[in-house]
């Protein structure tokens, strides 16, 4: 029985994945998937690739996630989930790139700059 361990990461959200041969059980934080995401939403992006390939039932994966919101936690478990399933099966990268579960979001949350609102707002300007 071999783990196979990866990372995925969005905005400011960790996921360490850890897959082996399975049942199709994930767990999150030591919590099961629909306690942790409870939104169908959010738990249909985490099990995407799973889906893609049609290996939904034969892994079980741990996930430790750490910073950023609800989103982004998924869609660093995403990534994390997709890389170790490249690792699994080469062959499989060709349909996860095709369908962009491969490439790491590299949009981050802009610093606030002094002098400003926010990082991108302005004070409003009086003439007089």
């Amino acid at each position: 029985m071999e783990v196979t361990n990866t990372i995925g990461r969005r905005k400011s959200a960790v996921a360490r994945v850890y897959v082996t041969p399975g049942k199709g059980n994930i767990v999150i934080n030591n919590r099961p998937i629909e306690e942790y995401f409870t939104t169908d939403i959010l738990q249909y992006v985490v099990k995407q690739p799973l889906t893609l390939l049609g290996v939904e039932g034969n892994y079980d994966i741990k996930a430790n996630l750490d910073g950023g919101g609800f989103t982004g936690q998924a869609e660093a478990l995403r990534l994390g989930i997709a890389r170790a399933m490249v690792e699994i099966d080469p062959e499989s990268r060709p349909k996860l790139k095709q369908a962009g579960f491969m490439t790491r979001d590299p949009r981050e949350v802009e610093r606030k700059k002094p002098g400003q609102p926010k990082a991108r707002k302005r004070f409003q300007f009086s003439k007089r």
